[in-house]
C-alpha cells in the first residue's frame, strides 16, 4: 500500500493551477480557482531546508501538495492547505456525500464528536492527542480519559505516552495537526483496535483516510474565503468557524 500522503496527493488532478499562496505565524493558507485551503502550525523553527525552492505560483496544486512530505515545517503546511483546497472544496465535500446548509455560517452540535458520541464512550478508555477546549468538563465525568500534548498542560501525558495508551484505548481521536507534521501514520498504528477520528478545522475531508485506519473526519468546509483569510492571517483561530460550516464524514 502507498504512503497516506502520497494517496492523499494522487488524487488531485494534474491541471489545477495555483492563484496564491500565503504563510502567516499561524499557518498556511493556498487559493485555487475559487476555492481556499488553510493548514496550521505551532511556532517553532525550521531545522529543514524546503525541498521546492522555486516559485510556488508556478506550480500546480498537485505539485505544491507534494510539499507535506517534507521535513521543512512551513513547506510541509503549505503542502497540507494545498491537499486542503481541494479536498475541503465545497464541491468535493458535496461529492463525497457531506450535506451543506445554505448559509454561509452553520454549526451542528452532532457533528462534535465529543458530545455526539458521549454514550458510546462512557466507561470506556478514550485517548484524544491534542487538548481542546473544555475536553476535561466533557469527557472526564464519563470515561477513562488520557490527553497526550506536545506542550503539556497540567494533568496531560507527553507524546511519549502514545506507544502505551493507544494500542489498548477504544476511542482515540487525533487534532488535525498530526496529518501535517506526520505524526498521524503511526498513531493510527498504534491506535489500529480503537475507533479513530481526526478533529479540527483543518482536517483533510477524503476519504481515502479511511483506508488507513481512520473511522471518522471532523472538519470544515470554508464558504466566507475572504473572512476565513482574514482570521487565519490575524491568529485567530478560534474565530475561524465564523466563516464556514462545521462537517462530519463517517467511514461507511
Amino acid at each position: 500500500m502507498k504512503s497516506l500522503y502520497d494517496a492523499l496527493i494522487d488524487g488531485i488532478p494534474e491541471d489545477l493551477q495555483i492563484d496564491d499562496v500565503m504563510c502567516t505565524h499561524y499557518g498556511a493558507i493556498v487559493k485555487y480557482q475559487g476555492n481556499i485551503g488553510i493548514s496550521e502550525f505551532r511556532e517553532e523553527t525550521d531545522t529543514r531546508p524546503m525541498i521546492e525552492t522555486g516559485n510556488k505560483l508556478e506550480m500546480s496544486l498537485k505539485e505544491l501538495a507534494q510539499g507535506i512530505k517534507s521535513w521543512n515545517i512551513t513547506e510541509a503546511t503549505i503542502g497540507h492547505a494545498a491537499i486542503n483546497a481541494y479536498y475541503n472544496s465545497p464541491e468535493m465535500v458535496k461529492k463525497n456525500g457531506i450535506y451543506l446548509t445554505d448559509s454561509l455560517y452553520s454549526e451542528d452540535r452532532t457533528t462534535d464528536p465529543f458530545i455526539s458520541h458521549q454514550k458510546e464512550m462512557a466507561g470506556k478508555k478514550v485517548v484524544i492527542v491534542g487538548h481542546f477546549p473544555f475536553i476535561d468538563q466533557l469527557l472526564k465525568p464519563i470515561c477513562d480519559l488520557y490527553i497526550i500534548e506536545q506542550r503539556p498542560y497540567l494533568g496531560d501525558y507527553p507524546e511519549q505516552a502514545a506507544e502505551y495508551l493507544l494500542p489498548d484505548a477504544d476511542y482515540a481521536f487525533f487534532g488535525a495537526l498530526t496529518i501535517s507534521d506526520k505524526r498521524l501514520p503511526r498513531l493510527l498504528e498504534l491506535a489500529k483496535n480503537a475507533y479513530v477520528g481526526i478533529v479540527g478545522p483543518v482536517t483533510t475531508l477524503s476519504p481515502i483516510l479511511f483506508d488507513y485506519g481512520v473511522d471518522e473526519l471532523n472538519g470544515f468546509v470554508v464558504k466566507d474565503q475572504a473572512l476565513a483569510e482574514r482570521i487565519t492571517k490575524e491568529q485567530q483561530v478560534k474565530k475561524i468557524y465564523a466563516s464556514g460550516q462545521k462537517v462530519n464524514l463517517k467511514k461507511l
